[in-house]
């Protein structure tokens, strides 16, 4: 708690600080909107996080993430309920810069798709999402409400099964890869959400950093130079801060794939790999 009460003091502090440093910038005809990026889990939260935060150094935002949430408490796996979201998203405030795993809830859609915000919603092959899955809940985060199950399992291969087609079984809700992505895919069809694939960093920086920017500024014009905004985020991304971006890699789930992987994976979510724009059939 006393930690909590102190990173808000900070945070609140170092608000106050940016809005002195830019006292010279002029709001918005709308006012100053609250930047927000949505992630599918394990698909570069990381890596929007900081290109989101380089807005700071060229206008008021905050230059520390407001806050993080997700839907699933990872310790011990409980989901939120619909009065948590609406009570995080109504906690948001203007120049505010924030992260979250979030369901395109109707009570998301109805706060979010609104002037209030700057939405993005970045998402990633989900056949390397769940090889990254299994990394992760195996081998870097101990505390997950998964890590002892994966432990039990005898190999590498059994585990990307588990991260495929979820448990079923479970006293703690985990879908299939599908199930798991089913709940978001409503920020897709979202005119007033910019949606990013993580691989676009990786295959044309620039360019997406540019739609980045455009979508910042339909919202909130600036008078600073495009270039000037640009260098900032730019310099934003910090890869030793970002483990999904750190290899500069896409497409590492052939790696680990094998017969009975495609099949199972082409089976629960063949249909999300063409709707997102993955694969044109069932053929890979």
């Amino acid at each position: 708690m006393l930690r909590q009460i102190l990173r808000q003091t900070i945070f609140q502090a170092e608000k106050l600080t940016q809005r002195v440093k830019f006292a010279g910038v002029s709001a918005p005809s709308g006012g100053w909107p609250i930047l927000l990026g949505i992630s599918f889990p394990k698909s570069g939260t990381h890596l929007l996080d900081q290109v989101l935060l380089g807005f700071s150094t060229v206008a008021p935002f905050s230059r520390r993430l407001h806050s993080f949430y997700a839907q699933y408490d990872g310790d011990t796996g409980r989901k939120r309920s619909s009065a948590e979201t609406s009570a995080w998203l109504q906690s948001l405030r203007p120049l505010d810069v924030t992260s979250a795993h979030l369901f395109a809830s109707p009570e998301a859609l109805q706060r979010v798709l609104t002037s209030a915000f700057v939405p993005y919603f970045i998402y990633r092959d989900p056949r390397d999402v769940v090889v990254s899955h299994v990394f992760y809940v195996t081998e870097m985060e101990k505390n997950h409400v998964h890590h002892a199950y994966y432990q039990t399992l005898p190999n590498f291969d059994d585990r990307l099964k588990v991260s495929i087609l979820g448990i079923p079984d479970s006293a703690v809700e985990f879908p299939d890869i599908a199930g798991r992505f089913a709940p978001y895919l409503g920020w897709i069809d979202c005119p007033e959400v910019l949606n990013i694939h993580f691989e676009d960093f990786i295959h044309d920086r620039p360019g997406t950093l540019n739609r980045i920017v455009d979508h910042f500024l339909a919202r909130a014009p600036l008078t600073v130079a495009r270039e000037t905004i640009l260098a900032a985020l730019e310099a934003s991304i910090n890869p030793q801060k970002s483990p999904t971006f750190r290899s500069g890699k896409t497409g590492e789930w052939k790696k680990y794939f094998k017969a009975e992987h495609k099949a199972i994976f082409k089976e629960i979510a063949g249909d999300l790999l063409v709707q997102l724009g993955y694969e044109r059939d069932q053929e890979w």
